[in-house]
């Protein structure tokens, strides 16, 4: 059940259980539409949510038509309950169109557990602010509290970006979000932005702007502007030289509708791809 999804410039936000969502897209160069694809659907017993954030190799209205054909590919899936399958699924299909690739990071959300599990298919990865930590970090399956699904034993490439190879292998890994907690999606424009020496700052230079920018609080609702506002007064520019993207997700801990432990059991089970 779609509640967002496209490629062309947007700004909304929604609560859903368990999350306030805020999404923010702004196409190259003032573009009605460019190559990010946001997308974020519900499921109707309001357990699972999945976000999707796509990056189309390229920017802005050329690469506008390759973003409508994922997007399609994306809602033909959508409902693959374990998502590196979904992931293999895009792949699969987008590499058949051929011509170009995308990096994306997928995200499912299981409300009775507040776990999110999280698929990146050579996209930069999801920031993470812990409220008990009073920090932000890069989320990967390597840090400390990740809970891995079984690896899939499949030989050869994994995790690449969609439309390079078909086979490729997709692996997940979960992490327990606290009440208060921010998961922030992005496209790489945050990680090309240019410093002093003229070069692209990544993730150290991109963890400093969002440390600095939610120095005042940590409030999802402005995250991206902040960020944007600080990357600008860093820069000198107005706006970032690409299809600038950012999908937030604040926990606030809203519960689902009721159930069993066996039930919560099996559904992430499924999700994880530990269960058939």
């Amino acid at each position: 059940m779609e509640v967002w999804g496209g490629h062309d410039g947007f700004l909304g936000e929604v609560s859903v259980p368990g999350n306030d969502v805020y999404v923010g897209c702004t196409p190259h160069e003032g573009d009605a539409q460019g190559g990010d694809i946001y997308y974020v659907s519900n499921c109707a017993a309001g357990l699972i949510t999945r976000f999707v954030l796509a990056d189309v190799a390229g920017h802005g209205s050329v690469v506008a038509s390759t973003a409508a054909g994922l997007r399609d590919l994306m809602r033909r899936s959508i409902n693959t309950p374990d998502q590196s399958r979904f992931a293999k699924a895009l792949n699969k299909q987008f590499t058949r169109e051929g011509g170009r690739f995308a990096t994306a990071v997928l995200v499912s959300y299981f409300a009775p557990t507040d776990h999110a599990i999280i698929c990146n298919a050579g996209h930069p990865r999801p920031l993470h602010y812990s409220v008990s930590r009073g920090a932000w970090r890069f989320l990967d399956a390597d840090v400390p509290d990740a809970l891995g699904a079984e690896r899939s034993g499949e030989v050869g490439a994994s995790n690449l970006p969609l439309g390079v190879i078909d086979p490729t292998a997709y692996e997940q890994f979960a992490i327990r979000l606290e009440r208060g907690d921010l998961l922030a999606m992005y496209s790489d424009a945050f990680l090309e932005a240019r410093g002093a020496d003229g070069k692209p700052w990544g993730e150290d230079g991109l963890l400093d702007v969002v440390r600095s920018a939610t120095q005042g609080g940590v409030d999802g609702s402005r995250l991206r502007e902040l960020v944007l506002a600080e990357i600008s007064r860093r820069t000198g520019e107005e706006r970032l030289d690409d299809d600038a993207t950012m999908i937030v997700l604040h926990h606030n801990a809203s519960d689902p509708p009721e159930q069993s432990l066996r039930e919560r059991i099996v559904v992430l089970g499924r999700m994880m791809g530990l269960l058939g």
